[in-house]
């Protein structure tokens, strides 16, 4: 799951800006359950959390 997860993330976080439409639009905030958290690599860990907190702070995005 690890390399999967990373690869999804920084796919996302790679494609801020498309033809279609910015980060707000094509982009979601990312929720996994504990056990799926507590699974994250630190590198893992830190991808996530950069693209939550660039949601909060360009969309809105509450936690």
């Amino acid at each position: 799951m690890g390399k999967g997860l990373m690869l999804a993330l920084l796919v996302v976080l790679a494609g801020c800006t498309t033809a279609s439409g910015g980060f707000c639009t094509v982009s979601s905030p990312l929720r996994l359950s504990a056990k799926a958290v507590d699974a994250l690599s630190d590198a893992e860990a830190r991808a996530l959390l950069t693209h939550n907190r660039k949601g909060q702070k360009l969309c809105g995005w509450r936690p």
